[in-house]
């Protein structure tokens, strides 16, 4: 497809210079807006794994009253109501743990009044009216919360919506600014071997032999840049992934991106390519038909 004459010496023009450096920073930025946005995603459908058909249950201490009694009253409810499968107290040893991370290793976490929580497992297909079962809660143990995880999940839900959108803005600016570079180095190449395109067109060349040599040059050009900004974004999102390691347990799930993502990634400086070569080719045909 690439693979044409080389009657015009392209190799020596200043876009060879520029534009695959340009190609590497456009590869780089449409690498890492896309290992984003479908990291978020993962991040997000991990979540939902986790959360789906479960509710938690915050029994806060209050003064004067046994916390586990209150967790006791709590969990004889919720085990005694109809769509509710298992109900289990979270252990305070992993209490301690969930919050060490935000306040660190040296604090007195064991010293801290947490609140009880209590895991629920919802039966398959439950219909569970969530506002009566937290009023019964309230109820029997007064202060105590039921979380049914639907706000929090919409809110991640949106965040990762926007993420997306953002990247999808990002990759749509940087193939029309590909679209731009690649239309300037054709022309200056035209410009350039302007009197070698009229000696080809007076021995019989035809425009699309021209389009094709510059289409060519844009391709091969556009891809070396490319290669290197891929190897540049990997290079970044690899070492941000070690750095998180080297931080200690966070509040977040640990994910990777999965195989598809990263062929998806991967495939960038060849998408990138392929839209410089058709950018070329519309250029150049657009270019000849001006010239007289």
């Amino acid at each position: 497809m690439v693979r044409t004459g080389r009657d015009l010496p392209l190799a020596g023009d200043a876009s060879a210079r520029f534009l695959p450096w340009v190609a590497g920073a456009m590869v780089f930025l449409a690498a890492l807006a896309l290992a984003g946005a479908m990291l978020a995603q993962t991040v997000a459908a991990r979540w939902q794994q986790d959360l789906a058909g479960s509710l938690t249950v915050e029994v806060p201490p209050r003064t004067g009253e046994v916390i586990a009694e209150r967790e006791q009253a709590a969990l004889a409810l919720l085990k005694e109501t109809k769509g509710i499968a298992d109900a289990a107290i979270v252990p305070r040893a992993r209490l301690e743990r969930l919050v060490e991370p935000w306040l660190g290793a040296g604090a007195h976490v064991a010293e801290l009044p947490l609140p009880s929580l209590i895991e629920v497992r919802l039966a398959e297909n439950a219909a569970l009216n969530f506002g009566e079962l937290d009023k019964k809660l309230s109820e029997a143990v007064p202060g105590a919360k039921l979380d049914d995880h639907a706000l929090w999940l919409a809110g991640v839900g949106a965040v990762v919506r926007a993420v997306e959108a953002v990247a999808l803005a990002v990759v749509a600016l940087i193939a029309v600014l590909c679209a731009v570079a690649v239309g300037f180095a054709v022309r200056t190449g035209l410009a350039i071997h302007r009197d070698v395109v009229e000696v080809l067109h007076l021995i019989g060349a035809r425009n699309s032999y021209i389009a094709r040599q510059f289409a060519g040059h844009a391709f091969r050009t556009t891809l070396k840049g490319g290669v290197i900004g891929l190897a540049a974004a990997v290079s970044l999102v690899a070492a941000l992934a070690e750095g998180r390691g080297a931080l200690g347990p966070l509040p977040l799930p640990e994910v990777r991106l999965t195989a598809m993502a990263w062929t998806a990634i991967a495939a960038v400086p060849v998408a990138a390519a392929v839209f410089a070569l058709l950018a070329a080719l519309a250029t150049v045909h657009r270019q000849l038909k001006r010239m007289p």
